[in-house]
């Protein structure tokens, strides 16, 4: 029972306390994607309901994961890794194994059941508000009419594509917890490589993100 109210406080920690930053970024992206395309399909030959496609395929096939997957591991990668690192290096995590207590299982898995949950639903609130702040943008600016982008939002929708981020969702998830708890887990020293370990765990996990975000879409989309 334990560890199913550990896994509810880290679902706030990591998840719900990100929502506020995702939702500004997503608001953000939307914006830029609609006004970009917009600005560079203004040849009368391209129908205008393309620049609501355009921002609707952008935020389900990249923005919404891997933008997103960015700013969790800058968020809650670092702190993962310098919480865990901080209790290494205070001895904490050796007297919660001089108890008889898995100490990996109680600190870790916790947060990798968290934010693998969590992360698909920050992904969906992502598509929805990215697609909204596009147009936001698109009637604010008048770059194209209301009824020509959510003509172009409907148009030709694939629902594999909202599978499809999902999938790589949970994946980026995984990744993030378990690489930042990894680099925290095995930190030795003192504050300083706390910090280290914290920086060494937010670049390898944007690398593994990349990484699996061109062998996932080889996978699924291809």
């Amino acid at each position: 029972m334990i560890y199913f109210w550990r896994t509810i406080k880290e679902i706030e920690m990591l998840g719900i306390n990100s929502i506020a930053i995702v939702i500004i970024v997503s608001i953000f992206m939307g914006a830029v994607i609609t006004l970009q395309t917009a600005y560079n399909t203004e040849n009368p030959l391209i129908p205008m309901y393309l620049i609501g496609l355009t921002a609707r395929d952008s935020m389900l096939l990249e923005f919404s994961t891997t933008i997103v997957g960015f700013i969790l591991a800058g968020k809650v990668g670092s702190n993962i890794a310098s919480e865990i690192g901080t209790m290494r290096i205070t001895e904490q995590i050796d007297a919660l194994e001089i108890m008889g207590v898995n100490s990996a299982s109680y600190l870790i898995l916790p947060k990798i059941i968290a934010l693998v949950f969590i992360f698909p639903f920050l992904a969906v609130i992502s598509m929805f508000v990215g697609i909204f702040g596009g147009w936001i943008a698109a009637i604010t600016t008048g770059a194209v009419t209301s009824q020509e982008y959510i003509y172009g939002i409907h148009y030709v929708f694939i629902p594999f594509y909202v599978t499809y981020a999902l999938v790589k969702a949970l994946v980026f998830g995984f990744i993030i917890t378990s690489v930042s708890a990894y680099h925290g887990y095995y930190t030795s020293g003192g504050a300083l490589d706390v910090g280290r370990s914290s920086t060494r765990a937010v670049v390898y996990s944007m690398i593994l993100i990349l990484v699996f975000n061109l062998i996932l879409t080889q996978l699924l989309l291809a």
